[in-house]
């Protein structure tokens, strides 16, 4: 279930928000696919106390090991973004306005928390 949300232009990088994202989050472990494989991410993720399950990139230099098991878990998080698209309006985005996407997002989460 998503516990936070960033909500950015359509053209700007999702990894760029994962540093706010992390912050006062308490989780064990971070789950995230390979456009997430940066050293800051996995350095902020550790200083908060998770183990980052990120699998890394084909061109990085230095190679990191990760636990391919529990990276299949990741499958959950599609899984939420599934449940917010299933709403017409966020999968295609009719709100213009961010604010407005924004409470519609909020909206679809409180609807899928109950």
């Amino acid at each position: 279930m998503p516990v936070r949300i960033i909500i950015t232009k359509g053209t700007s990088a999702d990894c760029k928000q994962a540093e706010a994202l992390i912050d006062g989050i308490e989780a064990k472990v971070l789950l995230a696919d390979r456009g997430y494989d940066s050293d800051a991410i996995v350095e902020k993720a550790e200083k908060a106390g998770m183990k980052a399950i990120i699998p890394q990139r084909k061109n990085r230099k230095v190679q990191r090991e990760y636990d391919a098991e529990l990276h299949k878990l990741r499958h959950l998080v599609e899984n939420a973004f599934l449940t917010l698209k299933r709403w017409r309006g966020i999968a295609t985005r009719y709100a213009k306005n961010t604010t407005s996407f924004l409470a519609a997002v909020q909206i679809r989460c409180i609807a899928a928390w109950m």
